[in-house]
């Protein structure tokens, strides 16, 4: 099974250059944007995304809003919302949306990345049955 492809979406610097270093060190291969505007450009050239791993607190367009345009674009990428305390009812809200679930900051590195490795793979199991459908639909247009 190949690593997962995730993107960190959070405008604090250090923290997103930690975690990717972490995760790299994981196997993961990680891309950074440091707001939900530049994660969405992003998304245009990188839609072999698994996961994304997206703050809820941002300047600009906000975690949810940003977390409502990635579900619109690319339903199948799975998204891992970030909180602080004081939002985790953002977090449930961020589920509610889509997200796949959500973590508080500061989070465990082994945690996110078994978070990261279940999302990825609910993101694959999903893409399996949709090419399994539309093989089966293909035979059965073909079929005398």
């Amino acid at each position: 099974m190949t690593a997962p492809f995730v993107m960190l979406v959070d405008d604090e610097v250090t923290f997103v250059e930690t975690m990717a270093k972490r995760l790299e060190k994981r196997n993961i291969e990680t891309l950074i944007a440091l707001s939900g505007e530049e994660s969405l450009e992003a998304l245009k050239t990188h839609q072999d995304l698994d996961v994304i791993v997206l703050d809820v607190k941002m300047p600009g367009m906000d975690g949810l809003e940003t977390l409502k345009r990635i579900k619109q674009e690319l339903p199948l990428i799975e998204v891992i919302m970030l909180t602080g305390h004081a939002t985790i009812q953002s977090g449930i809200e961020g589920m509610k949306l889509g997200a796949y679930d959500f973590l508080t900051k500061p989070c465990d590195v082994e945690e996110l990345v078994s978070k990261i490795n279940d999302a990825a793979n609910k993101k694959r199991e999903h893409e399996e049955k949709i090419m399994d459908a539309e093989r089966k639909d293909l035979l059965l247009k073909y079929e005398p």
